[in-house]
């Protein structure tokens, strides 16, 4: 299991200064819409100069026609970063099309497909979605493993289901870990370290609990310890 760190800090200073501070750990770096919208590729060059071996994690979950969503995805590679998502619900088709556009490329990035967003309880994703969380997880999952995806984001409570209906090599992604039982904040299907572990998470996404701390490195290498036991 890895560590995917969120920068999801105010400015790009603060972003930055945080990752300064965990430069020496192995961990991935989650770049989301609010921070790629306002610092772009310069921010992704900035963190490569910090470490030139952390991986990036753009978290734009494209969602589109299948066209756009491929072209997004070609444009994607020339980033240099190492994993990026779409929406699963956006469909086969536009999932297929994506992986199709980018067989050119001798080395591509982790592509994987949300499916359900973890802010969602499953009252409120019943009412867009007309199905359980759990079920249409599953759904979803499916949908991208036969699409040629490499995983999917997910919540750590679907993770062993939809391995289950893959593969044991198709990746999950969990946001909403809280690694030692901190607040859950906006999130309403969280867990922690523990629960992930069981659920044979591969990637788990870690923001608030390091960046709200007084010592961010700290908490960094103590979730890796965790992650090695």
């Amino acid at each position: 299991m890895e560590l995917c760190v969120a920068l999801d800090l105010p400015s790009m200073e603060e972003n930055l200064a945080l990752v300064n501070k965990i430069q020496n750990y192995d961990v991935w770096l989650k770049v989301g819409l609010r921070s790629y919208i306002r610092d772009g590729e310069a921010f992704l060059k900035e963190l490569k100069a910090i470490n030139p071996d952390f991986k990036i994690f753009l978290d734009l979950k494209l969602y589109d026609i299948p066209n756009t969503m491929a072209d997004a995805a070609e444009s994607i590679m020339g980033l240099g970063v190492d994993m990026f998502n779409v929406h699963a619900s956006a469909g086969k088709r536009a999932m297929k099309t994506v992986m199709q556009r980018l067989q050119k490329y001798e080395k591509r990035p982790i592509v994987l497909a949300v499916t359900a967003l973890t802010s969602f309880s499953n009252e409120e994703f019943k009412e867009v979605y007309n199905e359980d969380i759990d079920k249409m997880a599953d759904r979803f999952a499916k949908d991208a493993y036969a699409s040629g995806l490499d995983g999917v984001v997910c919540s750590a409570f679907e993770s062993a289901s939809i391995k289950d209906q893959t593969a044991s090599s198709f990746m999950t992604l969990t946001p909403g870990i809280r690694p030692f039982g901190e607040d859950a904040g906006d999130q309403k299907r969280v867990a922690d370290i523990a629960f992930a572990k069981n659920a044979n998470v591969d990637f788990i996404v870690v923001g608030r609990p390091i960046y709200r701390a007084d010592d961010p490195a700290k908490v960094v290498e103590k979730i890796l310890k965790e992650l090695q036991n």
